[in-house]
């Protein structure tokens, strides 16, 4: 195999923090919980958050329902984007039915393994 190849592969293969993270906020902002649970989320991920503490993708898939549910309708402003080598926050505010969040965050935990091992949100 050619270096040229090579590296292709190995850059195909492996993903930023960067790039994990914007690929979450992109699915999320469109609504895809599946793809982005399949894609970006370790399988024993947690969710440590100001409701409770959720486990694994059953916790993200519940952890996103109950959100739907509080938020109906939601529609974010993303207003801080940071990433530091395997961190990554997110400052956000959020206008939905009947409510609105103005002090909105998250933080990430992003593995070597190119998925979000740890997030909390609030």
């Amino acid at each position: 195999m050619s270096q040229e190849l090579k590296e292709e592969s190995i850059g195909a293969r492996f993903r930023s923090t960067e790039e994990v993270f914007n690929d979450h906020l992109e699915l999320a902002h469109i609504g895809d919980v599946d793809t982005d649970v399949s894609r970006n989320f370790a399988h024993d991920c947690v969710l440590p958050t100001s409701i409770g503490v959720f486990r694994g993708h059953k916790g993200v898939h519940e952890a996103a329902d109950l959100l739907r549910q509080e938020l109906p309708n939601t529609r974010y402003e993303y207003r801080t984007r940071l990433v530091h080598d395997g961190m990554a926050f997110l400052q956000w505010a959020a206008i939905a039915d009947g409510a609105r969040v103005d002090d909105g965050a998250d933080s990430f935990l992003i593995s070597r393994d190119e998925v979000i091992q740890v997030m909390t949100f609030h």
